[in-house]
């Protein structure tokens, strides 16, 4: 009997998916739950097992295709004992006819009334001046109020300029390898430039000396993994050192709305994690909620799940502030880009013996540079400053921690 292969539910506001690769042929063994396909959305990657042991049939959605949830990807002939050559009982539907193309909209004509930077903007976007809303005098379009809609802050665009790279030399294109970007790579590329399109983005840098947190964890890793079964990293302090200055900072865990500010009474932390398909960032909710166990707890099964693409996409939705750890990768200073909507983002970086001066002597002291990068529109230059050093404090004395001074 032929058993269907059907895209699952891919989850809120996810409406279609990209078909990564199979990891079977036609008339090959399956066992059941084995991954058969792997499906890329804007999200996260995921993997499509088999209902039920058997034989490979027709593939119906091909490598890069794109499909929405339901869409049939495949068949399975059930039965290990099938024969290989065995012909699936469904052949896959005949493609619908291909929609003629429609014609491109023209760009919009130039017009005398408008600027030069007004109608050269018009017509490599395809913006209708006329739709745009002037602040000019007498009601002129102006080349900001075009620049304003472009990026979302008027009508909508429908169609954008596509940036088209120059030929390269013939000795080195024959040297070159074109690989199409995936989902999440594009939404990775799509949302930080909006970040910067949108926010006015700043960054502020503190130095925090890293010897108490090493002493502590020095003193209790090996109790405390034997008692929770996780590892004792920064993050759990660092976590708890951030929900403590957001409290005290709620600027800086809020975000614009329109004209109003939304200030979040709640702490759901992001913490940035690298994969080989790029960043992804899962969070946790209610960190103020949690002990540092708790959050190590978390942050590792989160790190464990994000490299094996089993992440869910709700896991990744809602977070009010992020965290992101370039020190792992050996990274001394950065400035991190938003995670949109929110207002701000802590750059964590190696740690790094340096000479310092304590009590007027030259001393060296593991030292860590932090970053905050944050949305100039909320966050005061005075708040942004506070607020690393509100971090600064707690961790070069972590009792802070414990007391929440």
């Amino acid at each position: 009997m032929a058993i269907e292969i059907r895209v699952p539910t891919l989850g809120e506001s996810v409406s279609e998916a990209t078909v990564g690769k199979w990891f079977k042929k036609p008339g090959d063994l399956v066992k059941a739950d084995e991954p058969i396909v792997e499906l890329e959305t804007d999200k996260v990657t995921l993997e499509v097992n088999a209902p039920a042991a058997g034989i490979l049939g027709d593939i119906v959605a091909k490598d890069g295709d794109t499909v929405e949830p339901g869409a049939l990807l495949g068949s399975l002939q059930e039965g290990g004992a099938a024969s290989a050559s065995a012909a699936p009982a469904a052949s896959a539907p005949a493609p619908a006819p291909t929609a003629p193309a429609t014609a491109p909209t023209p760009a919009p004509a130039a017009d005398k009334n408008n600027g030069p930077a007004v109608n050269r903007i018009a017509a490599e976007t395809g913006i209708n001046p006329a739709a745009v809303a002037g602040s000019g005098k007498d009601g002129r379009v102006t080349k900001g109020d075009m620049l304003t809609t472009l990026v979302g802050g008027g009508a909508p665009v429908s169609v954008a300029p596509v940036q088209v790279r120059a030929p390269s030399a013939l000795d080195d294109a024959s040297r070159e390898e074109r690989v199409r970007m995936t989902k999440l790579r594009q939404t990775i590329a799509r949302r930080l430039k909006d970040a910067q399109n949108t926010a006015a983005m700043l960054t502020t840098f503190n130095d925090v000396d890293m010897s108490a947190v090493m002493n502590l964890r020095a003193e209790y890793k090996t109790v405390f993994e034997k008692k929770y079964g996780t590892k004792l990293g920064f993050m759990g302090l660092f976590v708890k050192a951030c929900v403590q200055a957001l409290k005290d900072v709620p600027a800086v865990n809020a975000e614009i709305d329109g004209q109003d500010l939304i200030y979040k009474n709640y702490y759901h932390l992001g913490i940035a994690v690298g994969t080989e398909k790029g960043l992804v960032v899962p969070v946790v909710r209610d960190a103020d909620q949690l002990s540092v166990a708790g959050i190590e707890q978390k942050i590792a099964d989160f790190g464990k799940r994000a490299r094996d693409g089993q992440l869910k996409i709700d896991e990744m939705q809602g977070g009010t502030f992020t965290i992101t750890n370039g020190g792992i990768y050996g990274s001394l200073m950065s400035t991190p880009i938003l995670n949109a909507p929110q207002s701000g983002i802590l750059g964590m970086h190696r740690i790094e013996e340096r000479p310092v001066v304590r009590n007027g002597q030259i001393v060296i002291r593991p030292m860590m540079y932090l970053a905050l990068s944050y949305d100039h529109r909320i966050v005061d230059g005075k708040e942004a400053v506070t607020f690393l050093v509100r971090i600064k404090e707690a961790l070069e004395d972590p009792a802070r921690l414990v007391l929440e001074l």
